[in-house]
């Protein structure tokens, strides 16, 4: 294949970084790829790929630089030596401060940066599936959207480099938050001899309707008032009670519905018991 697209480097990998290779080279572009244990380069060099010998020789041979490795101990590692001209894309996950210093380490020794979390599993990198989300100065993101469009769908968050880590802050608790949820509740049915597999259509069910509460959710929290759409915070503690007694009864752990419960329990003593459940995130907001 001849590749004519605008040269790209991917630091690290590991099966994030192989997809991300991946992609470049199917869209046609130069790829230069460097990973410590090299032979997981292989599959990517038979397809065209180049291997550095080196992180420096791998950042040398592309203006636009994306890495993805374990952690940003490992970023900083990889990315020793000048970096004037380079774009880096940082698809590292990591803490909003941390972001922030390397983009300040990144621009001192003269290049650019932007921030980005990938919510998306390998598979997915390459297809309009993928959403990938940036942040950091929108002339840079808009000067290489058309290349990282690629791997992805992308969306701009703006300007701060330490945004994309943010949200992607967010998006992991309320990714484990529905999946701790769903397997406490396979949990339950199990134990009442219903699989899990037969407990899915329910689940979905239930997924999709509280995905419809969270606009008004949004909206609640963001104007600080709460009022009792889908129920008081009252009616739901007497639920989670219902839970927990029968959690205790069928012999299986209590301590998410518990925590759940605890939550609700410090709202309702402050001042909100007749509140909708969005007023739960005052709690949330504390130290």
């Amino acid at each position: 294949m001849m590749r004519t697209g605008t040269p790209v480097t991917v630091l690290g990998l590991g099966l994030m970084g192989s997809a991300l290779a991946g992609a470049f080279l199917r869209a046609g572009h130069p790829t230069t790829v460097w990973n410590r244990t090299t032979a997981k380069a292989d599959d990517l060099v038979a397809g065209g790929a180049t291997l550095a010998e080196s992180p420096a020789d791998a950042i040398a041979a592309a203006p636009l630089v994306v890495v993805c490795v374990s952690d940003y101990d490992a970023v900083a590692d990889v990315l020793k030596g000048p970096l004037h001209g380079r774009v880096v894309v940082n698809l590292t996950s990591g803490t909003p401060s941390r972001a922030r210093a390397l983009a300040e380490e990144v621009t001192r020794r003269g290049g650019d940066y932007l921030g980005g979390g990938i919510m998306a599993v390998p598979e997915a990198v390459g297809t309009a599936d993928a959403v990938i989300a940036y942040s950091g100065p929108r002339s840079l993101y808009d000067a290489h959207g058309s290349t990282l469009g690629k791997l992805g769908t992308g969306l701009h968050l703006g300007d701060d480099p330490g945004l994309s880590a943010t949200h992607e802050m967010g998006t992991l608790i309320l990714m484990w938050g529905m999946l701790d949820g769903f397997l406490n509740g396979a949990a339950i049915l199990g134990a009442a001899g219903v699989s899990a597999t037969a407990y899915l259509p329910i689940a979905r069910t239930a997924i999709d309707t509280v995905a419809g509460w969270l606009p008004g959710y949004a909206r609640q929290v963001d104007d600080g008032v709460y009022p009792p759409d889908d129920g008081t915070v009252d009616t739901h503690l007497a639920a989670m009670a219902h839970v927990i007694e029968e959690s205790e009864t069928l012999g299986i752990n209590t301590e998410l519905p518990r925590l759940v419960k605890a939550l609700a329990e410090r709202a309702a003593t402050e001042g909100h018991a007749a509140s909708g459940y969005p007023a739960l995130v005052e709690q949330f907001r504390k130290p």
